[in-house]
């Protein structure tokens, strides 16, 4: 396997269909067919076809190919490219069909539909302390790691070593840490999801999803879902994570080493704070050995600050200069979120940063600047 640099602009070569250097931007959603591959449906023996001559673009089309090439080879294994990752993690539900799913802290929007799942086919829901004890085969143990919004990080090889001696797949969210980061094949899992609108997308302009599994059977069975979902990612947006994926590596370990930068200039200095910062999390804090272990390409650019208050919540955005005050994360450009505003299980006094690629000391300039100003108006 080439390196990831040379993977991310290199591994959907053997899908190009003309001699463009850069892949065009494929606006239309119906193919004429090759009258030379006239073969009715019914008599395909499976769907490999629409990778050189596409149909339709609900079913598949030359940039989700591509992606789908990319994604297969830097996350090893057989991708499966969705319009979101939620779109990307029903699709898994839908599949999988578990009875259970054990699920601890994770992205809200996940909790959703697996509520929609109790309410519609009464799928029992379980906390991740619950899986020895009510864990059964064909169920699914959710887990997120690095979590959404802390920052920290969940041990993969003992959660997987609990689901699978209950016969249960564990299904890891990998989004706060991808490669080169975090490669969670490494502890043992069944199933990988990335939001790609995250960091492989890069830019705060689009939204795609993908699943990774390790059976080539799987994906087939994924994709001809996908069809009937309705989940394909769409054209445009697929030329642009095309895009974006050529520079995914440098972005990202760039964004990596300003948060933890960061991180260990609010953990050294809490003390100047004591009246603003109530707490600060990020994997980069953890004392477990495991951590470095899963995290040995460097910590995640989310962590999360709790301030004393609500008000102070409020006040805290409008006064950076460097940060947006903005929901998503995995943008160049760093954000901030009180997270109250969009995640109803959240304690109401959190912030999520998602750290940019800007200059380090600018940014931490920035936040102390801020938290400054807090601080005074907290001891007057």
């Amino acid at each position: 396997m080439a390196h990831l640099s040379t993977a991310l602009i290199h591994s959907d070569d053997k899908d190009n269909r003309v001699s463009d250097v850069a892949p065009p931007i494929n606006v239309t959603t119906t193919f004429r067919y090759d009258n030379d591959d006239l073969v009715p449906w019914t008599e395909r023996e499976n769907l490999d076809f629409m990778e050189k001559t596409p149909i339709y673009s609900r079913l598949a089309h030359p940039n989700s190919t591509r992606l789908e090439s990319i994604f297969s080879e830097i996350l090893d294994g057989h991708a499966v490219i969705y319009s979101s990752g939620l779109a990307a993690f029903f699709a898994a539900m839908i599949h999988y069909n578990p009875k259970r799913i054990f699920i601890g802290q994770s992205y809200h929007g996940v909790r959703a539909i697996a509520n929609i799942l109790t309410r519609n086919f009464q799928t029992k829901q379980h906390t991740l302390d619950e899986i020895e004890q009510f864990a059964q085969p064909g169920d699914i143990v959710h887990l997120e790691t690095p979590v959404n919004p802390f920052g920290t990080s969940l041990d993969l090889e003992d959660f997987a070593k609990k689901a699978h001696e209950k016969g249960a797949l564990l299904l890891v969210d990998s989004t706060f840490a991808p490669p080169p980061l975090q490669n969670v094949w490494d502890f043992n899992v069944d199933i990988i999801m990335h939001s790609a609108t995250k960091y492989f997308g890069g830019h705060s302009d689009l939204l795609s999803g993908v699943l990774v599994v390790k059976e080539e059977a799987v994906a087939r069975q994924l994709r001809d879902d996908r069809i009937y979902l309705g989940t394909n990612v769409a054209n445009l947006e697929s030329f642009m994570l095309l895009r974006s994926l050529r520079t995914f590596e440098m972005r990202m370990l760039k964004q990596s080493e300003n948060a933890t930068k960061i991180v260990s200039f609010l953990d050294s200095n809490r003390d100047k704070y004591d009246k603003v910062l109530k707490s600060i999390t990020h994997s980069s804090l953890q004392k477990e050995s495991f951590v470095k272990k899963q995290l040995k390409g460097g910590y995640g650019p989310v962590f999360s600050i709790s301030l004393m208050n609500k008000e102070q919540c409020k006040k805290f955005p409008p006064m950076l200069k460097y940060f947006h005050h903005a929901t998503s994360l995995g943008g160049i450009e760093s954000l901030v979120e009180w997270r109250a505003m969009t995640d109803p299980y959240i304690e109401q006094t959190l912030i999520r940063v998602s750290i940019g690629c800007e200059n380090a000391d600018d940014l931490i300039q920035d936040l102390a600047n801020a938290l400054e100003t807090l601080q005074k108006e907290s001891s007057n």
